[in-house]
C-alpha cells in the first residue's frame, strides 16, 4: 500500500484487492480454513433472559425500587447491613 499523504485521492478498487491469489505456478492458493462465529452467554445473561420471557419480573417491585433509588431513599444502614449479613454467611 502506497501512502502519498491527504492530497492524493484513489479511485475505486477491485474488491479482491491489489494482490493476486494465485501462486507462480499458476495453481490457486488453497481457501482459508473456515472458521464459524461462536457466542457464549453467561449464565446471568441466560437467567435473566429467562426472565423476561417468562415474566417472572415483578414491574411494581422494580419501579418501586427505581423511585428509591432515584430519591436517595434505597440504601439504608438496615439493608446493608442485612446484605452484609448474607454475604458473609454465603461466604463461611
Amino acid at each position: 500500500m502506497q501512502v502519498h499523504g491527504p492530497s492524493q485521492i484513489h479511485g475505486a478498487q477491485d474488491m479482491k484487492g491489489p494482490y493476486s491469489s494465485q501462486r507462480a505456478n499458476g495453481s490457486k492458493a488453497p481457501p482459508a480454513a473456515q472458521q464459524a462465529d461462536s457466542l457464549d452467554i453467561s449464565p446471568a445473561a441466560d437467567a435473566a433472559a429467562e426472565a423476561v420471557g417468562s415474566g417472572d419480573i415483578r414491574s411494581d417491585l422494580v419501579a418501586r425500587v427505581r423511585q428509591e433509588i432515584a430519591s436517595g431513599t434505597y440504601e439504608t444502614s438496615e439493608k446493608l447491613d442485612t446484605a452484609l449479613n448474607r454475604l458473609l454467611d454465603e461466604i463461611s
